[in-house]
């Protein structure tokens, strides 16, 4: 492995488990903790801040993508080659896994805490929903909602962008604005790897409805790739 390539790989595996730790962490640890807990709207600024913080901290090595769903679009708009994204988002997923299992360890060592009753920050539908939304609600969310992600990214980093540099500033908070709206229907994923690494040590119900938050978002992005290329900013 070349050396500029393991360092986009040890970037994203990176930047991948920092936003599961901290993101999902926000609501296993501190999102219901009494009178201190963040609430809904806290969980949303973990997740969105943990982007804004890997953008600026990896950006300039990997592009930040910490997420399949966007290498998949970056591929699909001309951004990246298939082969590179194979790389990033193996990456991603053992960054994903790393940070659920940081997020277990640390959980676990509160008394009472159970990782079959208390999870790490899954993403569910129909019962598993946190608020009882079904199947259908939760396709169309996770869809939708990367479709809109992904529109924020390609935008945000075009060339033809005056204000590239806040980039990361507008990706970060388009999640938050994502996480307000869409946590109460699915948890949020909009990110396949974000799904996967939790999902593989709660097991269950997490891992036979994990194909939604795999395919929802891919679908989502690939439909956004084909927008942004071929019709808003099309050559």
């Amino acid at each position: 492995m070349e050396t500029n390539t393991f360092s986009k790989f040890t970037a994203e595996l990176f930047g991948t488990l920092v936003l599961v730790l901290m993101g999902c962490g926000s609501a296993v640890i501190a999102g219901a903790n009494g009178a201190t807990g963040v609430g809904l709207l806290g969980i949303s600024f973990a997740f969105g801040l943990s982007v804004v913080a890997m953008a600026y901290a990896i950006g300039h090595i990997s592009g930040c993508h910490i997420n399949p769903a966007i290498s998949i679009g970056m591929v699909v708009s001309g951004r990246m080659k298939a082969s590179e994204a194979v790389i990033y988002i193996i990456a991603q997923v053992l960054g994903a896994i790393a940070g659920a299992g940081i997020l277990l360890l640390i959980a676990s060592g509160k008394d009472g805490y159970s990782v079959a009753a208390n999870g790490l920050g899954q993403n569910g539908y129909d019962a598993f929903s946190p608020a009882h939304y079904n199947l259908l609600s939760g396709f169309v969310a996770e869809t939708v909602f990367t479709f809109i992600f992904l529109l924020v990214i390609f935008g945000s980093t075009s060339t033809k962008n005056i204000h590239g540099g806040f980039a990361g500033l507008s990706i970060g908070l388009s999640l938050v604005l994502i996480h307000i709206v869409g946590i109460p229907v699915t948890g949020v994923s909009v990110n396949p790897a974000r799904s996967i690494g939790p999902a593989l040590l709660v097991g269950g119900a997490a891992i036979s409805q994990l194909w939604l938050f795999i395919v929802a978002p891919i679908l989502g992005a690939i439909l956004s790739a084909v927008v942004w290329r071929y019709v808003l900013e099309r050559k």
